[in-house]
């Protein structure tokens, strides 16, 4: 039942629904339309479409009366108050019916309750709003010059939007004389045409301006205009034609390749390819014209491509064509005249004739080397050559009887060894304007020949060794140089031998004969030998030989090779062991014997230094280091021993110190037992006292005749001494560059020369080096033909005072110079010592306080220059007398007698002379 009832329900709603839709269908099938001209302006009314429908203005409102669809429905607005259908915005029918003859818009208009749709149709009628159109304002058409007449060309036609009696109905062209216009329909557009009535001619006129109009059917009509441009185009009708019938120049011969001498140009009317004109040489231009000339086929610039000659062609015919790229092409023809100038254009030309380019240095002035000849190509003045040389030259050239022919000879001697190479620039000018020139270099060398001797480049060679050097090993080498060369400079080294105590010591030296090396075949002994001289020769092998020779002054350097010797106290064997015998009352600083020793060594090596290796008692005795006294260092008691032992050690000062030892036994006596002693030593002390005066007068008398001898000489030295002095200061150079100073002075009847080289902390004496050594150069002129100065030794004038006779018991060791090296070889002081002297004895010279500290290095040198001392080897015995300067005194040491005949001697006088002994000893203790 219910589902029955809906059916019925669902049957009856369709049916309304259906009868409602034919009754819409009825009501929108009637339409409206409205015919309006376009450009209407806004609110324009079109119609009243409540009143033309049939609707009730009031219920517009309320039934939504509206336009709901259309084409166009933005162009037009209806108005739901009044109902009147208006222009919303202006229309144009050209934009919105393009083309078309009718313009319809269709508006659907709608109302509500009920819904009613309604058609309405709007016509846009059209009016003349629009002018004549032409696609391009400006029209280009080319037209060959050639066309024929009645030749057509379509224009373009002008576009009108609007229609009917608006569009366009004429066209006009301007007033010419070559063209005419003809109109052609093509459905309802009309088509300009142009026809050619008159023939084109480029040359007169390139170009033609043509206006096309058009016109539309308005009232009034509106135009449009066209702008026609004809471009006659050019054909080859006409040939090129050259400025001049023939060219013409004139060149000088010595123009420069490259150069522009002239140029040709033509015209041709037509354009284009028609135009372009190309340049080339005539058929009848040969192939050497062709290879000096050139054209240019574009420019018609003609430039020079070869050299030119005048004594060769003077003239030249070119002939010159200008062709146009038409088809076909055109041509014209030309001539060109070169004409050549002749200018001094030809260098001289040099011809060496050389007979040898090696000419030997001793050859005479006037020795001919080469033959020179010159030539030019040109003639008169400019054919005349004019030859020289360089300057500073040992050459001339000597002209020879044909004409530009010269001979080269040397006009000076010549040497290799300043000049081994010329270079010989030859000048060839002649006499043209300008004038022109030929160089030629002849390059000749000079020969050598054995014109110089082996040269030293130092002489005389100064050579400082250490003594004890290896034999065989190589000392010294020499070194020439010959400014010759190959065998003239080829050097062979030998030592000059001769017979004589001077150059006894080259027999133990060698040299190589290549090299000059120079060996040593024996080792040098500094106490034997200090310095010898020898000469070495260098001679080379040119033919002749030519030799030089070199003195080389060798000096010996001192090494610590020699012991100290004890020379008190000594047995009779021979051993160093004394026994004294000392009183026990003495008091305390009393002498008790003294050590004496010597070394032969010199310097440092010699200076020795004493000190205690065993003593029994170290509070009762002590030991003067530097002298080697022994004294007591207090009184005796009754305690003490009566014997007592010192072993006493000398030791050098060396790098490698060497020692000696000596034994001292000292008994302890009593005072009776003293005296006797004492008395044995005076008597021996009395009798040497007596020979001492002897020799005494003896050498005050030699003394003063060499005292005269002396003084007459230094006065005859004085007279002939030349002016020309150097300083007297003396200089010597040192390794470390510095020079060493020298300061001579006399204080009384003393002269002192103090030598001070500056050197450097730190510096060392090596082999060769001439750091601690003076050499003294003898700066007068020497009359004899001396090569070299030798070398001076130092004096032997040593003398000592009379307070050092009674001490001197054995030889005395006196150096000439001393030297106290510090650590590491640095030189701190230099001074003369006396290794052993009586206490407070005037000759002794003690080392200064501070010896150990640098004192600007002074070496200090008594005494005038002569002989070398002589210095004492190992266990011989000094000379019995020795000379100190400043003192007359002269020593005698005798060391031959035996000690116990003195002792017997001194017994027999005993008795004599007891009544002196207390005097005696007192003036012993004074002299202590």
């Amino acid at each position: 039942m219910i589902i029955g009832g809906q059916r019925r329900k669902w049957e009856y709603g369709w049916i309304v629904l259906c009868f409602s839709l034919l009754r819409c269908f009825d009501e929108i099938s009637a339409q409206i339309r409205y015919s309006i001209p376009e450009e209407r302006k806004e609110g324009y009314i079109v119609g009243n479409l409540a009143k033309d429908l049939g609707l009730d203005v009031g219920t517009l409102v309320d039934r939504r009366f509206r336009i709901v669809s259309g084409s166009k429905d933005t162009l037009f607005q209806v108005n739901q108050d009044s109902g009147v259908l208006y222009v919303r915005k202006k229309i144009d029918r050209e934009e919105i019916c393009d083309g078309n003859m009718a313009c319809i818009i269709n508006l659907k208009i709608a109302v509500e309750d009920p819904l009613e749709i309604h058609y309405v149709g709007v016509e846009i009628t059209d009016i003349n709003d629009n002018s004549p159109i032409f696609p391009e304002k400006e029209k280009r058409l080319e037209i060959a010059e050639n066309r024929l007449i009645g030749a057509r060309f379509q224009l373009q036609a002008a576009r009108d939007p609007d229609i009917g009696i608006h569009s366009v109905r004429l066209y006009k062209i301007s007033q010419n004389e070559h063209f005419e216009l003809q109109v052609r329909e093509r459905g309802e557009e009309k088509i300009p045409y142009l026809v050619l009535q008159k023939y084109l001619d480029r040359e007169r006129s390139g170009e033609h301006g043509l206006i096309l109009t058009a016109i539309d059917g308005g009232t009034p009509p509106k135009s449009a205009i066209l702008n026609v441009s004809i471009i006659v185009l050019d054909i080859n009708d006409n040939p090129p034609v050259f400025s001049q019938d023939t060219y013409s120049v004139t060149l000088p011969e010595n123009i420069k390749p490259g150069a522009l001498i002239s140029k040709v140009s033509s015209t041709d009317i037509d354009e284009g390819p028609n135009g372009d004109i190309a340049y080339s040489f005539g058929s009848a231009v040969n192939a050497k014209i062709r290879d000096i000339f050139s054209l240019d086929s574009t420019s018609g610039e003609i430039r020079l491509k070869g050299l030119l000659d005048f004594e060769d062609t003077d003239v030249y015919k070119l002939d010159i064509q200008a062709t146009d790229k038409g088809q076909p092409p055109l041509n014209a023809e030309s001539g060109l005249i070169v004409k050549i100038l002749d200018v001094n254009d030809n260098a001289p030309e040099i011809e060496i004739t050389s007979l040898s380019n090696m000419i030997s240095e001793d050859s005479h002035p006037g020795t001919v080397i080469s033959l020179i000849s010159a030539t030019d190509k040109d003639s008169g003045e400019n054919g005349k050559i004019i030859c020289r040389l360089n300057d500073n030259t040992p050459f001339e050239l000597k002209p020879s009887v044909q004409d530009n022919m010269y001979s080269l000879v040397t006009k000076s001697h010549l040497d290799r060894e300043r000049v081994s190479q010329f270079d010989i620039t030859i000048t060839a000018s002649d006499r043209g304007e300008p004038s022109l020139s030929t160089f030629k270099t002849l390059s000749v060398q000079v020969s050598d020949v054995n014109d110089n001797r082996p040269e030293f480049l130092i002489n005389p060679l100064d050579l400082y060794i250490f003594e004890n050097n290896s034999p065989g090993a190589s000392i010294v080498f020499v070194s020439a140089s010959d400014k010759d060369l190959n065998e003239n400079a080829a050097i062979s080294y030998h030592i000059v031998r001769e017979e004589g105590t001077q150059n006894s010591m080259t027999s133990f030296l060698n040299i190589n004969p290549e090299t000059g090396v120079i060996y040593a075949l024996k080792s040098f002994d500094f106490e034997r030998i200090k310095t010898f001289q020898f000469q070495a020769l260098a001679t080379d092998s040119g033919t002749p030989p030519l030799s030089s020779n070199v003195t080389v002054n060798v000096y010996i350097l001192d090494q610590n090779d020699n012991f100290p010797v004890i020379l008190h106290p000594l047995s009779a064997n021979g051993s160093a062991e004394g026994v004294e015998e000392i009183p026990r009352n003495v008091n305390a600083g009393h002498l008790v014997t003294k050590v004496r020793a010597y070394d032969a060594d010199i310097g440092y090596n010699g200076w020795l230094l004493f000190s205690m290796q065993e003593v029994s008692d170290h509070t009762l005795f002590g030991l003067d280091r530097y002298t080697g006294q022994i004294r007591t260092l207090r009184s005796f008691t009754e305690t003490d021993e009566a014997q007592h032992k010192l072993v006493i050690l000398v030791k050098d000062n060396g790098n490698i110190s060497l020692s000696a030892t000596a034994t001292v036994i000292i008994k302890v006596v009593e005072p009776k037992e003293a005296f006797a002693a004492s008395d044995i030593k005076s008597t021996v002390k009395e009798e040497e006292e007596n020979n001492v005066t002897f020799y005494l007068i003896i050498t005050l008398g030699s003394v003063s005749v060499l005292f005269v001898i002396s003084i007459i000489v230094l006065i005859v030295m004085q007279c002939s001494k030349s002016t020309d002095y150097s300083s007297k200061y003396l200089q010597d150079t040192n390794y470390d560059g510095t020079l060493c100073h020298s300061i001579q002075y006399r204080s009384g009847d003393k002269r002192y020369m103090l030598v001070g080289p500056r050197m450097s902390i730190g510096t060392t004496i090596v082999p060769g080096s001439n750091g601690n050594t003076l050499v003294v150069s003898d700066h007068r002129k020497r009359t004899s033909g001396e090569s070299t100065l030798k070398p001076k030794a130092p004096s032997s004038d040593w003398r000592y005072s009379a307070s050092l006779r009674a001490g001197m018991q054995s030889s005395v060791h006196m150096e000439e110079s001393s030297v106290m090296q510090g650590a590491q070889g640095v030189l701190v002081q230099n001074w003369p010592t006396v290794s052993s002297a009586a206490e407070n004895e005037g000759g002794e010279v003690s080392p200064p306080v501070g010896a150990g500290v640098d004192s600007n290095s002074w070496h200090f040198r008594y005494g005038p220059g002569g002989p070398a001392p002589q210095h004492l080897k190992p266990g011989e015995i000094p000379p019995e007398a020795f000379i100190i300067p400043g003192s007359p005194a002269i020593i005698s040491i005798r060391q031959g007698q035996d000690s116990d005949d003195r002792k017997d001697e001194a017994k027999k006088k005993k008795k004599k002379k007891k009544e002196k002994k207390d005097k005696r000893e007192k003036g012993k203790d004074d002299d202590e």
